[in-house]
């Protein structure tokens, strides 16, 4: 007892019903911009040339900040990373004077 065959494909070939909807494909958004200060920020704060860096690395962190609240640029977290670095770097400058100020006090 076998069964009659059939002209029609296996099940998994066979196309879609008419009463299934067709899937629609959006295009992603375009991604914005990173800001050049804040990638400014990012690596004078690792290079840190002599703590003129880290200063550098402050003042264009602080900048792109406020560009990236004001146009909507991405790179806010390489911006945050550039001013930690450069107040790191800042906060070793002073604790090295104020040895080199206390090493100097004690020797004289």
């Amino acid at each position: 007892m076998t069964e009659p065959a059939s002209n029609q494909p296996p099940e998994w070939q066979q196309q879609p019903q008419p009463g299934v909807p067709p899937q629609y494909y959006y295009p992603h958004p375009a991604p914005t911009p990173t800001n050049g200060m804040a990638i400014a920020s990012l690596v004078l704060g690792i290079l840190w040339l002599y703590w003129l860096g880290s200063v550098l690395a402050v003042i264009f962190g602080h900048v792109a900040l406020r560009q990236t609240a004001e146009r909507g640029d991405g790179g806010r977290g390489l911006a945050i990373a550039g001013l930690v670095l450069g107040y790191v770097g800042l906060g070793v400058l002073v604790a090295v004077l104020v040895i080199v100020t206390v090493a100097v006090g004690f020797s004289a």
